[in-house]
């Protein structure tokens, strides 16, 4: 998909939905320490991107405050860095939530680690078309597997499970 020049992912449309339900779950931004659970202020979405020596987590600071645009843009710029040896310290620091993403890979899904000192990393799958039952007949939708990896010391299975049900619909 291109907007105004700018070549807009799949992943990046993911990364404006979950920075805005972040807003709704604020108990997801945050991170665990000695001294109890750390709301963040910010929320800057790490996006895993792989290249051949490893994986380095390039960050989008105050996501939420950015068009899907704006995060395709700054996305691509971050990518580039990672994939020349250029990213700054302060480009992969400072993330408060992660989306890794496998699907350019043909992974339906997959378990991801998450990223200390964050709490939580979103996995997400190839779309697919797969037939699915809709009233009484069969149709082909494109679908995709998500995957929510979360500390159980902040977050239980209900919370966690809306907020994917909120990422689902935005």
């Amino acid at each position: 998909l291109k907007e105004n020049g700018i070549k807009v992912s799949y992943n990046d449309v993911i990364i404006k939905a979950v920075s805005r339900v972040l807003h709704d779950f604020p108990i997801i931004n945050s991170s665990f320490s000695d001294e109890g659970i750390i709301l963040k202020g910010n929320i800057n979405i790490g996006a895993a991107v792989a290249f051949d020596n490893g994986l380095i987590v390039p960050v989008i600071k105050d996501a939420d405050k950015m068009s899907v645009q704006q995060i395709a843009a700054c996305m691509t710029g971050l990518i580039d860095k990672a994939l020349s040896g250029k990213l700054l310290p302060d480009e992969y620091k400072g993330g408060t939530f992660t989306v890794t993403n496998l699907g350019m890979f043909d992974i339906d899904e997959f378990t991801a680690i998450i990223n200390p000192p964050e709490s939580e990393i979103l996995a997400v799958g190839k779309i697919d078309r797969i037939p699915i039952v809709q009233g009484d007949d069969i149709v082909i939708r494109p679908i995709m597997m998500l995957s929510l990896t979360y500390d159980h010391r902040i977050i239980d299975g209900a919370p966690a499970a809306r907020f994917l049900q909120k990422v689902k619909q935005l």
